[in-house]
């Protein structure tokens, strides 16, 4: 039991992240699947490293320049993985009319005008956001990046259980996608981020939930609106844009 659960944890590291997998690690269809009941997980070890690189850059460095290199760090390991997703979602959000069109922009390598500007726009939101954190506790934003960037994967990959797959596989460009998610996995996936939020010590944890609840469904309704389901570009933009809301809101009960 404790190996297939490690099998599949690998694989969900392997997928969000450009950490390599051990050998020994067997990948299929299903086991992909399966595994996004790790998403979180793997968000919370993104995240803990950049918290630790920040914490560390701390010692030496001044603050501003600390949060610069966490973030980095974050996009080093994903391998602008989620960072792609969004600049795609928003190329194909905002230059298609009909819905074959959008998803045919967002599955083309080239980014576009919306996408560098979503991508300037969400870094820049971040570095501001972490900074302003770092202003009234600076061991702060490292319970942020670990709560932000485990509960933006929690979300996102919770799209998979209610939301339609509207993209084959042979038509994408990304490597595969989990596309089913059962009730247990998507379980473990929410107890993965609730406990996570729970010992970080953030107060008004419950608020934070229901804020996250509130845009999923703004999102869902997006996306349903726009392309009738969701792609691996919009899970990617899912986390980003949830991932900068905790930031916010952590913001806002330290004011």
């Amino acid at each position: 039991m404790f190996a297939r659960e490690l099998n599949l944890f690998f694989i969900a590291m392997g997928f969000f992240t450009r950490i390599p997998m051990p050998a020994w690690v067997k990948v299929d269809n299903e086991r992909l699947n399966q595994a996004s009941r790790y998403f979180a997980l793997v968000g919370v070890l993104v995240g803990g490293l950049c918290a630790l690189v920040y914490s560390l850059a701390t010692q030496v460095l001044p603050i501003s320049v600390a949060i610069l290199l966490a973030m980095a760090t974050g996009l080093l390991l994903s391998g602008g993985f989620h960072e792609d997703g969004l600049a795609d979602t928003a190329d194909g959000f905002g230059g298609g009319w009909q819905v074959q069109d959008k998803l045919t922009i967002m599955k083309d390598s080239r980014v576009g005008t919306y996408g560098v500007l979503a991508l300037v726009i969400s870094l820049l939101f971040k570095f501001v956001l972490l900074s302003e954190i770092a202003l009234f506790d600076g061991d702060l934003v490292m319970a942020a990046l670990v709560v932000g960037h485990c509960l933006s994967r929690m979300v996102a990959a919770s799209l998979i259980f209610t939301e339609t797959y509207v993209r084959d596989d042979d038509s994408s460009k990304s490597k595969p996608l989990a596309q089913s998610q059962t009730p247990n996995e998507l379980g473990i996936l929410l107890l993965t981020g609730i406990l996570t939020l729970w010992l970080s010590g953030i107060a008004s944890a419950l608020s934070l939930c229901l804020v996250l609840l509130a845009a999923r469904h703004l999102l869902v309704r997006s996306y349903r609106r726009q392309i009738g389901g969701y792609t691996g570009d919009v899970l990617g933009a899912t986390q980003q844009v949830i991932e900068l809301l905790c930031y916010l809101f952590i913001l806002v009960i330290s004011l």
